[in-house]
């Protein structure tokens, strides 16, 4: 037989447990809003460093299962402390991508990402974003591109990315320097979108028919072409350069290539591309390079892997 003590204190008992739950689920909610005001810029960071979406979602899912088993009373600031993490993880799984990428079959490229809904994909500026950046960024080692991507995408004080990536101040300023020098030398200045699109519009016509003297008049002289089938479509293998040679293997190209396909304004990573398409089935997206001496480098993507993704968001 229960007491009326005894029948209190069972009350109680369940009171504190609700209270509990309730407290719990409020802590939760809060997370939650926490993290998805987060996410935009925590994608975007991990995408910067990686050039890959599709690894770029899985760290960001990493950081959330993260962020729930953290003790959050103790973090005072949530968005910084998801993007540290982030960063992190990132660089961890760069360091190995980086090895996996040294035996991919053909030319590896970013894999683009639709940009209508975020311009920016989170950043303060949509700096290291397009793909001819991320391209030449992975020519830096993991660390070196993390303290580009936070400071010059997200402008980050100096202090906080050091902090951030366990480095010193120095080290992190001498790491942000290296890597500009390195893009300025390796990138001439972009021409401005409008002039983009009115050399895409002439390049792919002239493509199309294999007219060597418009292509030719089109391209810089030490223009690149890279096309990433990553083996499994009949992409070049190799890059090619010069002027000369790009232009005659874009002619001898055409014949094979063009006929029977549509053609699809888009836009990746924030400018101008073509999405190349058989049978409503997207089987390229190309993406120009382009100053004022010309078109830089052509990037091709048609590892089926990569277009799914961007093309899937495109109809989204």
């Amino acid at each position: 037989m229960t007491t009326g003590d005894e029948k209190a204190s069972d009350d109680d008992t369940g009171s504190l447990d609700d209270t509990a739950s309730l407290g719990d689920a409020a802590s939760l909610g809060e997370a939650t809003r926490a993290f998805l005001a987060a996410r935009p810029q925590l994608f975007g960071i991990a995408y910067r460093v990686l050039g890959s979406a599709t690894e770029a979602e899985d760290i960001v899912q990493e950081a959330w299962l993260r962020w729930q088993n953290t003790d959050r009373g103790a973090v005072r600031e949530p968005a910084a402390f998801l993007a540290t993490i982030t960063a992190r993880l990132a660089i961890n799984l760069a360091q190995s991508a980086r090895v996996r990428r040294e035996s991919y079959t053909g030319p590896w490229l970013p894999e683009p990402v639709d940009t209508r809904a975020d311009p920016q994909l989170g950043a303060e500026r949509a700096e290291a974003l397009d793909m001819a950046v991320l391209f030449l960024l992975e020519k830096l080692n993991p660390v070196e591109r993390a303290a580009y991507v936070l400071r010059e995408a997200f402008d980050y004080p100096y202090p906080q990315i050091a902090e951030m990536l366990e480095l010193s101040e120095a080290n992190t300023r001498q790491l942000v320097s290296r890597a500009r020098k390195h893009l300025s030398s390796d990138r001439r200045r972009p021409v401005e979108p409008a002039a983009h699109r009115r050399l895409m519009r002439v390049f792919l016509a002239a493509a199309q028919t294999g007219d060597l003297a418009v292509l030719e008049g089109l391209l810089a002289e030490d223009v690149a072409s890279y096309s990433d089938g990553g083996g499994v479509r009949g992409a070049s293998r190799i890059p090619v350069f010069g002027r000369r040679r790009v232009s005659r293997y874009l002619a001898a190209f055409a014949p094979r290539f063009w006929p029977g396909k549509d053609i699809r304004q888009v836009e990746a990573n924030g400018m101008p591309a073509a999405l190349v398409l058989a049978d409503g089935k997207a089987v390229a997206l190309l993406c120009l390079d382009a100053s004022e001496r010309g078109i830089e480098r052509l990037l091709w993507v048609m590892n089926p892997r990569k277009l799914a993704p961007y093309v899937a968001s495109l109809d989204g």
